[in-house]
């Protein structure tokens, strides 16, 4: 449209919706934008971010919303008015579910090695498409882990800029601006879809068109509420908790358990979709595997204790977990009694594993509704989680640490002219899922974005987007990875640790005592503080660790 034009659209746009808003029902009708979702969700219509019933397009106070004009015209002249809907009339749009567990390892599928966890749906997908085996998260500003690593792949900012953005409200900004990944999306002419787990203190009704659930960050269980949940299970005693025990409410509270309300509500809005034209953006966000990990028994009884394996790599406490802020004070650490048992541990990752299974039969109730609309062809399907997680590895339970358990996570994608079963050691950080789908919705990547585009290396374009790998934990941990050594340094411990990922993936041997890796290190030591100065990262190491310079 020509700037001239679209200035006068912009000046007269609330009286056309105000004129249209009086005639719209007669002429569309309420049936056009229905949810059809079956069941108890049957009658809802979700628009802008509101929940509504009966009243269809018009909000509560009668008026009507412009997102739910916009959809139910669909190709009338308000919509060729937007940008993003006139390039949608191109061509044929791919779309993207892009599903995001939460707490969940990079091991923890069966497809990718691990034999001990039964994951039909999600090796399904590893199966049909590739899998990024190093996908990294870049770390964070708190022991909420989860909320850095969200508000990361929602502004496409790294760690401390997005920091930055957390603190001054600028995230809230963004999405006032329409900077958010999903807005980004939607100027592109895509419904956005939003369920789940949202842990992003932006306002996801205003960043999606479409939302159902906005779930915390999780369940609510804590120590002072639900004591039973910690410090747990100690051996030759009786275990006062229980995953399938809907009385401790957390993922039991409401009806039904959570994951499974998620994949309902995105079988509903699937079906919706498939007789829409627009392409769709779905972001579906379960909070399993986050503790409390609750699931069905039947679920909990497919890992009889006695096949569940100690890591190998479990020690009774981290020696350092003090002085890095993974100790004893850290909710997620009292998960388990200190000093850890290897009892206590394979009951965690029983439980671990149990509810990651139940997640995996939502997923393919996703996966199957899905392939209903007959639009699975033209679907990039984009499966990770936001962190990783320890449960006993290296004496730790959770995510504050930079050891590849917690630093790594699962990341596979399908769709059109992706290779099946396919693997890509090239290193990426999970954020880069954001430039990469505005990629290959044949978009450009705004100048906001700090992450990269992994499509050039799926086509073969590119040998890697990242030579090392970066991480930060709040002022007392730092990490780089790079050609197969990984660099840890401890500021207020004033130890910095050595592995060999190649030789020792599962990083049991230190090396940094070898008068033989000083060399290693202090290369390693000066990517790390030009990936600092890259990223804005102003703790200063080199009074700490002189010896690396």
């Amino acid at each position: 449209m020509p700037c001239a034009v679209e200035s006068q659209w912009l000046m007269w746009r609330p009286v056309v919706f105000n004129l249209l808003g009086k005639t719209i029902k007669n002429v569309l009708g309420l049936g056009l934008i229905m949810l059809a979702a079956g069941g108890r969700r049957k009658e809802i219509v979700m628009d802008g971010g509101k929940q509504r019933g009966k009243k269809g397009i018009r909000g509560a106070d009668g008026k009507m919303d412009r997102r739910a004009f916009l959809t139910a015209v669909g190709a009338g002249a308000a919509a060729c008015a937007l940008p993003g809907a006139v390039k949608a009339s191109e061509g044929e749009r791919p779309n993207f579910v892009f599903i995001f567990a939460d707490d969940q390892d990079y091991e923890a599928l069966r497809a990718l090695g691990n034999d001990e966890v039964l994951t039909p749906n999600l090796d399904r997908l590893v199966r049909g498409g590739t899998t990024f085996t190093h996908a990294y998260n870049m770390g964070s500003w708190s022991g909420a882990v989860c909320i850095p690593a969200r508000t990361m792949l929602m502004t496409g900012l790294t760690v401390w800029n997005a920091h930055e953005a957390h603190q001054g409200d600028l995230d809230e900004a963004f999405v006032e601006q329409g900077r958010f990944w999903p807005q980004l999306l939607e100027q592109a002419g895509y419904e956005t879809y939003m369920t789940g787990k949202w842990h992003v203190s932006a306002d996801a009704h205003a960043a999606f068109n479409y939302v159902t659930n906005v779930r915390p960050g999780m369940p609510n269980v804590f120590p002072n509420n639900v004591p039973e949940g910690y410090d747990r299970p100690v051996e030759g005693e009786e275990d006062p908790w229980s995953p399938w025990d809907r009385d401790f409410g957390g993922y039991w509270e409401g009806e039904t358990h959570w994951s499974v309300v998620l994949a309902e509500d995105a079988e509903g809005f699937l079906e919706q979709a498939g007789e829409r034209d627009a392409p769709f953006f779905m972001y579906l966000a379960f909070n399993a595997p986050h503790d409390p990990r609750q699931s069905p028994q039947e679920y909990v009884e497919k890992y009889p204790l006695d096949d569940v394996d100690t890591p190998e790599n479990f020690k009774p406490e981290y020696p350092y977990n003090e002085e890095i802020g993974s100790g004893r004070g850290l909710r997620d650490e009292r998960l388990a009694p200190f000093p850890r048992t290897e009892y206590a541990v394979q009951v965690h990752r029983q439980e671990y594993y149990a509810i990651i299974t139940h997640m995996d039969t939502q997923i393919g109730r996703i996966l199957d509704a899905l392939e209903a609309t007959g639009k699975a062809d033209n679907t990039y399907v984009i499966f990770t989680a936001d962190h990783g997680l320890a449960v006993g590895q290296h004496g730790l339970m959770g995510k504050q640490n930079m050891y590849d358990h917690s630093v790594r996570v699962p990341f596979v994608i399908t769709g059109p002219d992706i290779p099946e079963d396919h693997r890509i050691e090239a290193p990426i950080y999970l954020q880069d899922a954001l430039p990469s789908t505005l990629e290959l919705a044949g978009e450009a990547i705004p100048e906001q974005v700090d992450f990269a585009s992994f499509v050039p290396v799926i086509r073969g374009e590119a040998e890697a987007t990242h030579e090392a790998i970066y991480g930060g934990y709040i002022e007392q941990q730092r990490m780089v990875t790079h050609n197969g050594k990984k660099l840890l340094l401890y500021p207020e411990a004033g130890v910095a640790r050595l592995y060999d990922l190649e030789e020792d993936p599962l990083e049991l041997n230190d090396l940094a005592d070898d008068p033989e890796s000083e060399p290693v290190m202090r290369e390693l030591f000066a990517v790390l503080q030009d990936l600092q100065t890259k990223f804005n990262d102003d703790l200063d190491l080199t009074e700490t660790f002189p010896e690396l310079q």
